[in-house]
């Protein structure tokens, strides 16, 4: 009878060994790699690293947008604007009362008064009067007061309204509580926009008096914008926008992030959502925008 042939009796000595060998490898490798794992290096270029931490500042930035406010600042409700008006929520009959007083040349000199004149809710009244704030001589005794004449008028004085724009020293110091000084001023800032864009702009200028801005307002208005130095908003660089007279580096990032964001900006509404953008000139600053 025949005896059985076994697997490695069919190979040789060395062969056995070869073969030995390759399987002592074979489980020598398995147990390595189960007690040992490498560590995958994942390399990241780094202009994938930048999108990351890009994308990440966009992400919380998109968090403190939702958060965000806008500061309001005290201001004098005689010389409050359509576009403020609206943001408080009033109405237009509202504003044209208003308008239609002040065209009396009166002046509302308390909440009070602003809401007898204007006839706003008392809810509303409430909101608004809080960053009400009206020039010291108002609180000063009635008795004074009725006495008070900031700049008496000339009277049956004939007035010539000019174009602010072509103003002169000469013409601008011929108002009443404008000399030398302040004339230079109002000067050199329509040299900064090249033109004045409205009238509102008086109220950004350092040293004028509400009633040096009245009498500013009944005597120039703006005619002629030529001179205006306009820049579009939603392509102008980092560069470009910083040397905008109403912006600066910080702002003119947070418009490029805003752009990135949201694509474009579309509107003056989209500038009130711009972080450090101030909403008491942001009417007059798109003005000088083309979107």
């Amino acid at each position: 009878m025949r005896e059985p042939t076994y697997f490695f009796q069919k190979f040789t000595s060395s062969q056995r060994w070869g073969l030995l060998i390759l399987f002592t490898l074979i489980i020598s490798v398995q147990i390595g790699y189960y007690f040992f794992p490498s560590k995958a290096v994942v390399e990241t270029s780094e202009e994938k690293k930048e999108w990351l931490a890009f994308q990440n500042k966009m992400d919380s930035l998109k968090e403190l947008k939702k958060e965000y406010k806008p500061k309001i600042y005290p201001y004098n409700p005689n010389f409050l604007t359509d576009y403020k008006g609206y943001k408080y929520g009033m109405t237009t009959a509202q504003l044209d009362r208003l308008f239609a007083f002040r065209k009396e040349n009166k002046y509302v000199n308390s909440a009070k008064e602003f809401q007898e004149v204007t006839k706003v809710s008392d809810s509303l009244l409430k909101e608004m009067s809080v960053y009400f704030k009206f020039p010291d001589w108002v609180n000063q005794k009635k008795e004074n007061y009725s006495n008070y004449t900031p700049f008496p008028k000339k009277e049956k004085e004939v007035i010539v309204v000019k174009d602010i724009n072509h103003a002169t020293a000469e013409d601008l110091i011929k108002i009443r509580g404008i000399g030398e000084g302040i004339s230079a001023r109002i000067l050199k800032e329509r040299d900064k926009f090249g033109a004045f864009a409205s009238m509102e702009q008086m109220q950004f200028i350092w040293g004028l008096s509400p009633e040096v801005i009245d009498y500013l307002n009944q005597y120039f208005k703006v005619v002629d914008t030529s001179r205006m130095k306009k820049i579009n908003i939603n392509t102008a660089t980092l560069k470009e926008l910083s040397v905008f007279p109403f912006f600066n580096y910080t702002i003119s990032r947070e418009i490029l992030i805003y752009r990135s964001m949201n694509a474009k900006i579309k509107d003056v509404e989209d500038l009130t959502k711009i972080k450090g953008l101030s909403i008491e000139k942001v009417h007059v600053i798109a003005l000088y925008l083309d979107f």
